[in-house]
């Protein structure tokens, strides 16, 4: 048998022989799901560090094994103020909102809705004939520019190889500055802005490279977010919160949050001379996700919510699709997910990504610390990580709210340590 049907194979039956009886995700035990509990300790004393040292001012941590809640505390502070930071605290998801985002393009590709290698200009007329950016004029941005001999695809924009950019966070500057010029919104508002606008303008922009060069990070899923809306007729607040968030149970996720929420949402904190403070507003409103219009909902960054939300989300893919006894996608859909979708295109080393992750090769796996193959995983711009391997059955999340260069070393040693706790 070839390595790599083989490897499709054992992922296929990792996902199908999960423990579906146990995805309520109640606390247990973790000697009964054979997690050492004096390694988890190891885990507690390393964040603890992590806080003494001021690399973080605060962290929640969640550990799953088999559908049981084996770790969930939280540590540290939520703001500058002082205030304890709680297990149900509310986190910035930012990039974190992604997969969310492609779980709905695909509950919509299961309904037969459109064809992954369709151009979305078949959807949103405004993205046809694309153009590649060809030269800049720093003093006035402004540019020329070349035809594209290819469409962007809804696969292009779900895998980052369409050529778009990602304004501020974008590794170009003549992209940052061209996006910035167009007005476009990439990241959280308060501004009465909608989504369609803001990808209205973006299709109207040029690309970096052709449409399946390479890959890019962009806002492909914010596209992707304004597809939904096309396609369903609703919001795409509205769509998520009846095809995902109502089904799993995932109660305090969302793009804008209540009111009464404002009490439990996480500050973004950054290093001014050694202290921590409250991050000031800059090209992002650090008042999102409780003031403001509440009109813009970015399928790449938008959402907020908390750990054990997020943890029911990743319990239902490693269910094959499925939880507590809701079912959101099939078994099929999740194995196409899982796949490799941008062959040697994907920059992380080695991994590749999939329709919705970013996802551990065999390659990986031996080199340590990342999981079993399989395994699926990515993170948000304000410091937020989480990773789930099939295999293992496990599922780890660590959720802070950090801008800037602290010397945060929490995230790398969480996943190897997680790992390591394993006792069986």
């Amino acid at each position: 048998m070839k390595k790599s049907t083989f490897f499709a194979l054992f992922i296929a039956i990792s996902f199908f022989l999960s423990p579906k009886l146990l995805a309520q995700l109640e606390p247990a035990p973790a000697d009964g799901q054979a997690m050492a509990e004096d390694r988890l300790q190891k885990i507690e004393d390393m964040l603890r560090s992590a806080i003494g040292e001021d690399q973080i001012p605060g962290a929640v941590a969640l550990i799953a094994r088999n559908g049981k809640i084996v770790f969930h505390k939280a540590y540290g502070k939520a703001n500058a103020s002082g205030k304890n930071l709680e297990k149900d605290a509310i986190f910035r998801l930012a990039s974190q909102t992604k997969a969310i985002t492609s779980t709905a393009v695909m509950i919509l590709w299961e309904e037969g809705k459109f064809r992954l290698d369709d151009p979305i200009s078949k959807y949103i007329s405004e993205f046809k004939d694309p153009q590649i950016l060809e030269s800049f004029e720093e003093s006035d941005s402004s540019y020329t520019a070349t035809p594209s001999e290819k469409e962007i695809t809804i696969r292009n924009l779900i895998t980052h190889t369409s050529g778009l950019g990602y304004g501020m966070i974008d590794a170009d500057e003549r992209i940052k500055k061209i996006y910035a010029k167009a007005g476009v919104t990439e990241l959280f508002t308060t501004e009465a802005v909608s989504i369609e606008e803001s990808v209205k303008k973006i299709a109207k922009l040029p690309l970096h490279h052709e449409p399946g060069e390479k890959f890019t990070y962009s806002v492909g899923l914010d596209v992707l977010g304004y597809l939904v809306e096309v396609l369903s007729g609703q919001t795409l607040a509205e769509f998520m919160q009846e095809r995902i968030f109502d089904p799993l149970e995932m109660n305090d996720t969302r793009f804008y949050q209540p009111s009464e929420n404002a009490k439990r949402l996480v500050a973004v904190q950054h290093k001014n001379d050694g202290e921590w403070e409250d991050f000031p507003k800059t090209f992002y409103d650090p008042d999102y996700p409780i003031k403001g219009a509440k009109t813009f909902y970015s399928g790449g960054a938008g959402l907020s919510g908390t750990a054990k939300d997020y943890a029911k989300f990743l319990q239902m893919y490693l269910n094959g699709g499925e939880f507590n006894g809701k079912r959101i996608l099939s078994r099929h859909t999740i194995k196409i997910i899982m796949g490799n979708h941008t062959g040697k295109l994907f920059n992380a080393p080695n991994q590749y990504h999939g329709l919705a992750f970013g996802i551990v090769s065999p390659t990986s796996e031996i080199s340590g610390g990342m999981g079993s193959a399989g395994t699926f995983d990515w993170g948000g711009y304000f410091n937020t990580q989480y990773f789930a391997d099939p295999q293992e059955q496990i599922i780890g999340i660590l959720l802070k709210q950090t801008q800037g260069d602290t010397s945060d070393e929490t995230s790398w040693k969480f996943r190897q340590m997680v790992f390591s706790a394993i006792d069986d």
